[in-house]
């Protein structure tokens, strides 16, 4: 294949691409403005915390009844 089939090849491929693009810039927004008009992501306030007493997990852990393994269980 010669360069000039190549290039108009290469041609036609983009002329296919863009033969039903639209330069028409008269919207009233644009793409920016959207993203302004979008409500801002509400922030979150920091979560409760829990009261974890490693103590009590392992006499919990450490005393378990009826229980088989070694405390992995899925």
């Amino acid at each position: 294949m010669s360069d000039d089939d190549e290039k108009d090849l290469i041609d036609a491929e983009f002329e296919s691409m863009v033969a039903n693009l639209s330069l028409d810039q008269s919207a009233p927004t644009t793409y920016l403005d959207e993203l302004d008009a979008t409500p801002a992501i509400p922030e979150y306030a920091n979560p409760p915390r829990v009261k974890f007493n490693i103590i009590t997990a392992v006499k919990t852990w450490w005393h378990r009844r009826g229980r088989d393994g070694d405390g992995a269980l899925l």
